[in-house]
């Protein structure tokens, strides 16, 4: 099979290319997708310069979800079978034409959605659900702060807030962005080269902060993150765009009863990630068959353009996901 593979393991976008490797292995427990297609994600970007390795066993392909066709199943999977049409959440190997991928991680298409639009679903919808839901436990009626609420990350946290009934913040660094953001639902738009998100939401809010935040930044907004706490709030870090480290001021956070949760997806063991694939199953799924929550695909590039398409992303240049596309 083809896969894009990246010059000496790691380097800048010109050192990815579509090259012939070795098909997987199935192994007890999965099954084949032939992929249609995949989406980049800012891991894909930090993995291909070296900077995030893919958990102990997995594929050092990069690509975190797909859609696509079965094309095997191992002995005793009996709910999955050939030739049906599926999306993946993967450890690796999304960028490629097959993959071999756990059973347990293995979803249908929603309704109504295109199989090649699919391939940007996954790994939004089982970030987003996992943090807001299964971890802050948002509710009804309490305000989330989305930092990049222009990614993909971020304009499915925006439907997915607001489905659950909650009041959405953003920040994003162009006007552009934040009409994105407006017009999924987001109600409080804060542009962060022009305004401070703590000072914009305790105005919003009467002082009392914000319930939730999730932040793909890190280290640069933590100390922030929690001065726009409310009282017993929950901050979720996602991503690491803003360093690895940083001081934390505990007495505030005592103070304020809050919470400070790190979660990430890829490494998380087969059985937890099989549980958040069967959840955005049963509580997602239907809110994109109904129209609720929409997939956000800023453009559609064929997979042995990867290269141009990490440059795009890592240009801002992106409102929502950038699929890509391996099989017609």
């Amino acid at each position: 099979m083809n896969a894009i593979e990246v010059d000496d393991g790691k380097g800048g976008p010109e050192a990815m290319h579509w090259v012939e490797v070795a098909s997987p292995e199935l192994s007890a427990g999965e099954v084949l997708i032939e992929i249609t297609a995949t989406a980049v994600n800012r891991a894909d970007l930090l993995q291909r310069q070296g900077f995030y390795a893919p958990p102990p066993g997995a594929t050092h392909i990069m690509g975190l979800e797909c859609s696509g066709t079965i094309a095997a199943v191992s002995e005793g999977i009996t709910h999955l079978k050939v030739g049906d049409e599926v999306t993946a959440l993967l450890s690796g190997g999304g960028y490629a034409e097959q993959v071999a991928v756990p059973a347990g991680q293995v979803m249908s298409v929603p309704a109504g959605v295109e199989l090649v639009t699919a391939g940007g679903l996954p790994e939004v919808a089982c970030t987003v659900w996992s943090n807001l839901a299964m971890t802050a436990h948002l509710a009804e009626g309490e305000w989330v702060l989305i930092h990049g609420g222009g990614s993909g990350i971020g304009t499915f946290a925006i439907q997915v807030a607001r489905a659950l009934g909650a009041r959405v913040a953003v920040t994003a660094g162009s006007q552009a962005k934040l009409d994105a953001c407006a017009a999924l639902g987001a109600e409080v738009l804060i542009n962060y080269n022009e305004q401070d998100f703590v000072e914009v939401m305790n105005a919003e809010t009467g002082g009392r902060g914000v319930d939730v935040i999730l932040d793909n930044m890190g280290a640069k907004y933590l100390e922030r993150n929690v001065d726009a706490l409310a009282r017993n709030g929950r901050l979720v870090v996602i991503g690491l765009q803003g360093g690895i480290k940083a001081e934390l001021n505990i007495n505030t956070m005592l103070r304020k009863n809050v919470s400070v949760t790190a979660t990430g997806l890829r490494g998380r063991p087969d059985s937890e990630k099989a549980a958040i694939c069967a959840a955005v199953e049963r509580h997602v799924w239907p809110w994109i068959a109904a129209g609720i929550v929409k997939p956000v695909i800023d453009r559609v590039m064929p997979v042995d353009e990867a290269g141009d398409a990490h440059s795009l992303i890592e240009a801002g240049a992106i409102t929502g996901k950038l699929v890509l596309l391996v099989r017609a």
